[in-house]
């Protein structure tokens, strides 16, 4: 099993907090990470029918049967349970008891705020970040980011190497013939799926409900829901504008960006690494590939996102502006693998805007040489690690 970094934040919180929930898109390895860190627990898959039943029948009876713990998988299949297992816990007091998974957002988070709060500590698991896949034998030092870029980073896709658009295609699916349904009753589920890769040919721009609802014939309302769904169950995200207006109109409009860009590819109807290499979207995946590995290094420390972007009236803007405290780090994003000087005039002239606030600039691109230059780190794709994890 390759080693996640989430592993080591979910044995911390396991020696304080009762409950441990590890939420997540399917297939990003939620299953196969709780089994490995929490072994010695049994695991209970209530996707089966008659353990589900067991719990729904009688969750006293069905609880009792684990007072040393377990992993509950899907357990938001059964959300019946919540209730009887904050009984349960608070009677045991043990930390680390039990181990909740689910994929889908609203009805695990929900459960746990109405029955579980302040007992349960939360991760959030996508897919492998750059640093995970560098530590599967397929990756090497002549993997190209053209490459990743198209494959993606599920864990099934790099551990049983199916071919990625066979397996992307079978993932849409089931996610649309399945979890979906479950969430929201979509009468014409092809709709959802021209709806879904407009909004792949979309990730790293603004996010636009009136285009993308003409686009698709429906109504912005619409839109507007199914842009939740994919964010409750990770497929998308959206990057928010930082407030800090430095005396400058901004734009209010958040960034639409998938977690996977090997799912967009897909979306994008992208076949090899060679139609990527030219393709016209090849520089918003670059880019949705730098800010999900940003993301991860949050999640997988059990962190909330603290990501934003910048763009004034004006067109000045900057792709990533990560928070500290009182301080902005500006991070600019080039897919190019060569320098040139424009690839400094955006952080440059936020760095004249923001003053005393804008502190460590870091430009990520393309190419293979870290190196310092103008006072900007730039850092090649290879090492976003020693970024994104600061």
């Amino acid at each position: 099993m390759i080693k996640r970094e989430a592993e080591d934040f979910l044995k911390s919180v396991s020696k304080s907090f009762p409950v441990v929930a590890i939420t997540g898109p399917r297939q990003s390895g939620k299953t196969t990470l709780a089994r490995f860190v929490f072994g010695d627990k049994p695991y209970v898959n209530l996707e089966n029918l008659d353990l589900r039943d067991a719990a729904e029948n009688d969750p006293r009876g069905f609880l009792s049967q684990y007072s040393k713990g377990a992993v509950l998988d899907e357990i938001q299949r059964c959300p019946k349970l919540f209730s009887y297992l904050q009984e349960f816990i608070d009677t045991l007091n043990i930390p680390g008891l039990f181990v909740l998974t689910g994929s889908q957002q609203f009805g695990l988070l929900s459960s746990i705020t109405q029955s579980l709060a302040g007992r349960v500590a939360l991760l959030q698991l996508l897919p492998f970040n750059l640093s995970e896949c560098s530590l599967i034998k397929s990756f090497t030092e002549k993997t190209s980011i053209d490459e990743l870029l198209l494959k993606g980073f599920y864990p099934p896709v790099h551990d049983k190497k199916p071919e990625p658009a066979v397996w992307y295609s079978n993932y849409v699916q089931t996610y649309i013939e399945r979890d979906v349904r479950q969430m929201v009753n979509i009468k014409d589920l092809s709709l959802f799926r021209r709806f879904v890769r407009m909004c792949a040919s979309r990730t790293g721009q603004l996010l636009n409900l009136s285009s993308l609802s003409a686009d698709c014939g429906i109504t912005h309302n619409t839109a507007r829901e199914w842009i939740s769904i994919l964010e409750a169950s990770y497929i998308i995200f959206l990057l928010r504008p930082h407030y800090s207006n430095f005396s400058k109109r901004l734009i209010k409009t958040p960034k639409i960006y998938f977690y996977d860009t090997g799912l967009a590819s897909w979306l994008l109807s992208i076949q090899d690494k060679v139609q990527m290499s030219h393709h016209p979207m090849r520089g918003a995946l670059f880019e949705t590939f730098v800010i999900s590995e940003f993301m991860k290094s949050r999640y997988n420390r059990g962190l909330e996102s603290n990501l934003y972007f910048w763009r004034d009236r004006t067109g000045t803007e900057v792709d990533l502006v990560v928070e500290k405290g009182d301080k902005l780090e500006p991070v600019e994003i080039k897919s190019g693998q060569t320098l040139n000087k424009d690839y400094f005039a955006g952080i440059n002239k936020w760095s004249e805007i923001a003053g005393d606030v804008s502190i460590n600039p870091v430009l990520i691109y393309g190419g293979s040489a870290t190196i310092e230059k103008h006072g900007i780190k730039v850092v090649s794709w290879k090492s976003i690690s020693e970024v994104s994890y600061q």
